[in-house]
């Protein structure tokens, strides 16, 4: 039956406690329908797009001021909310994108109720604002790192003085657009990030740029003052060129590497303004010098250069000047957008300047992504990669990250690549594929979600799982060169956890590759595995893969770490972890509490035989039972035990029970290790051997 949800019929608490019930059923049983059909977008919907796309179906359906069936509502409020925060979030959406609803089992379900007045006027205040880059939480870093300068506004939805700003932001970002970039963080939806960077006010502007510290803007907030704050910043310059400078700088700049991107003004066509070539040579500083020219006062040298009309080339390094042989690459500017004419040429080993001879086209975002990828791929053992040159079944193994330009994620992937490149020069390749390009060679690695980051070794696929560190990224690729992790399959599991040697302890993780708690746990999983090294071995075993032999090992949820200790009297004995940490020093902390002790427990009588009176080095941990530090300790010891044993015994003292022994070794803190060696006649404590912990 179904009732409808206007404003009259029922008191608003009412109303909004009932709908918040109904929809976590209905969120529930109905999350079968694909959620970018839900906010009627496409897969690659930037966070903008996801964003006004969200507020415009709020607006339509909201009961505040629209008569709505209940059940349009809360199919808004409970799925069409949902998908939101899904996509919105860049984790949950590569998830979503992998593996579908599933992959989100283990995620909060949304729901939360909003005012149409917040829709209307505190949401996404500057989505429509196309000079303004909201920024999230997983594009912040990226953006300010990226080289560029930025001004970001640091905003509250619900705060009167934001909402006063904003029209003046806008009028800024406007006339600053190009010059620097304007970028937006709603403190509402990213309050940790907020925190982080000490925003406790707001709104609070601050400038951003690589390799110096963030500088907030405390002066009156009009669009003059914004402005003459911000051209501090502004480092960037265009040079004026003439017969006197024209040849020297050409050729300055070609001996290191740079190319010049000149503006002809002629007194036919469509000079670059000056406040355009000051955009250009901020958004290509490091990548070539920009110029200018008067050719209605250096027509001799544009006569040379074969200009007859006002044009923009792009002269590379090398490129013939003289002569009347253009050198450059020639751009035309029409309706004061900047149109590429030459076809894209793959990038070679002159990426750069190839880059900036395909670079100018329409679309002044697609150019500000472009030129942000060309400034992060330059001088970097970074690839890009098509068809021609895409590798194949070679000997030499490759890393390929599949991406899509508008992609948050794939930006702040690609300087960590180029970190890790350097590390592996010569060892691995590296290369980037665009998607949105290369559609085709993408579908045919079934690559659903961006950033993809793929090792190809020969015939053998292997795909990261990790976090977007250059640091983890080199791990992988250690433990694929030398695995610390088993893939076990049923066989194998039978035959080397259950039929292990008597001596021998197994780690094994049962997980699904959709579980986001199993994909957190992999990276300090390899990383727990390459500390244990030669004391317990480690496993996985992929229970979507086996799914019936992990139901018959009675896995019920995942992921499920058991530990199968040594001189078990059944072969399936196992202890499971339930502790509350997962990192890999608390994983490898339990996972040593199993190991048989190796130490010696002394008792007053056996200290004196063995240690004081006796003919071997001993080292000894002086130790309580209730001390923490101690029980963190204890199998670090054991490890020291095993590393030493057959040269030195290791022993261990309870200062609790044995309090005399310890106060005669002058024991004053827990724990403490002595060392006591043998010489010839009798044992004593040397000098500087004794470790307070």
């Amino acid at each position: 039956m179904e009732f409808l949800l206007s404003k009259g019929d029922y008191p608003t608490s009412f109303r909004r406690s009932l709908l918040v019930v109904l929809v976590c059923v209905m969120v529930l049983v109905c999350t079968d329908q694909d959620y970018y059909s839900l906010l009627g977008v496409s897969k690659e919907a930037s966070s903008r797009e996801i964003r006004q796309a969200f507020k415009k179906l709020a607006l339509k359906l909201h009961p505040d001021k629209n008569q709505v069936s209940s059940n349009v509502w809360l199919h808004f409020l409970g799925l069409t909310n949902r998908a939101y925060e899904v996509l919105k979030d860049e984790d949950l959406r590569k998830k979503y994108d992998k593996y579908g609803e599933k992959g989100l089992e283990d995620q909060q379900q949304g729901g939360r109720y909003e005012s149409w007045h917040y829709y209307r006027y505190d949401f996404g205040i500057y989505d429509d604002d196309p000079e303004i880059i909201t920024l999230d939480r997983g594009e912040f870093d990226a953006a300010v790192n990226s080289g560029e300068l930025w001004f970001v506004n640091f905003y509250s939805p619900r705060c009167s003085h934001c909402h006063d700003l904003a029209p003046t932001w806008r009028e800024f970002a406007k006339e600053m657009d190009g010059a620097i970039r304007i970028g937006a963080v709603n403190c509402g939806d990213n309050r940790m990030l907020c925190r982080i960077k000490g925003i406790n006010s707001y709104p609070s502007l601050y400038v951003f740029k690589t390799g110096m510290q963030p500088v907030k803007y405390y002066g009156d907030r009009s669009k003059e003052s914004l402005k003459n704050f911000a051209m501090q910043y502004v480092t960037s310059t265009v040079t004026e060129l003439w017969a006197g400078n024209f040849v020297n700088a050409i050729e300055t700049s070609f001996a290191s590497g740079l190319g010049w991107l000149i503006t002809f003004c002629a007194e036919r066509g469509d000079c670059l303004s000056y406040q355009t070539r000051l955009k250009l040579a901020g958004m290509l500083e490091g990548l070539a010098n920009v110029g200018w020219m008067d050719c209605g006062t250096q027509g001799e040298l544009c006569d040379n250069l074969d200009i007859s009309s006002s044009t923009t080339a792009y002269f590379p390094p090398g490129a013939t000047i003289n002569n009347k042989e253009k050198g450059g690459v020639l751009v035309r500017v029409v309706s004061k957008k900047i149109l590429y004419l030459d076809k894209a040429m793959a990038m070679t080993k002159e990426r750069k300047n190839d880059f900036l001879s395909t670079l100018f086209f329409e679309g002044k975002k697609i150019l500000y992504d472009i030129v942000a990828f060309a400034k992060e791929s330059v001088n970097s053992h970074v690839i890009t990669l098509g068809p021609q040159n895409f590798p194949g079944k070679e000997k030499e193994p490759w890393l390929v990250d599949f991406f899509a330009p508008w992609c948050p994620p794939c930006r702040a992937l690609l300087p960590e690549l180029r970190k890790a490149s350097k590390h592996l020069y010569g060892q691995l390749k590296f290369g980037t594929l665009d998607c949105t390009v290369h559609e085709g060679l993408c579908n045919m690695h079934n690559i659903r979600a961006y950033p993809t980051t793929v090792v190809f070794n020969q015939s053998d696929v292997h795909e990261y799982e990790g976090h977007h560190s250059a640091e983890q990224i080199l791990e992988f690729i250690e433990d694929l060169r030398n695995p610390s992790v088993i893939s076990l399959t049923p066989e194998t599991f039978v035959e080397l956890v259950e039929r292990r040697k008597r001596e021998e302890i197994w780690m094994v993780d049962f997980y699904a590759p959709w579980c986001g708690p199993c994909q957190a746990l992999m990276p300090e999983w390899k990383k727990m595995a390459r500390m244990l090294n030669g004391l317990i071995s480690v496993g996985s075993v992929d229970c979507q893969k086996f799914y019936s032999f992990c139901h018959q090992e009675n896995v019920r949820g995942y992921p499920e770490i058991r530990l199968f200790p040594q001189k078990s009297s059944t072969a399936h004995q196992y202890y499971s972890y339930n502790g509350w940490h997962r990192d890999s020093y608390s994983l490898r902390g339990w996972a040593l509490g199993y190991l048989p002790q190796v130490s010696v427990d002394l008792t007053p009588q056996s200290f004196t035989e063995k240690v004081l009176n006796g003919k071997d080095h001993w080292v000894i941990d002086f130790y309580a039972p209730w001390c923490g530090p101690c029980q963190n300790f204890a199998p670090e010891f054991e490890i020291l035990a095993r590393a030493i044993k057959g040269k030195v015994k290791a022993g261990k003292v309870d200062c609790q029970a044995y309090g005399q022994t310890c106060q005669s070794a002058d024991i004053r803190a827990y724990p403490t290790v002595k060392f006591y060696p043998y010489q010839g006649t009798k044992v004593k404590c040397l000098p500087l051997c004794t470790l307070h912990l």
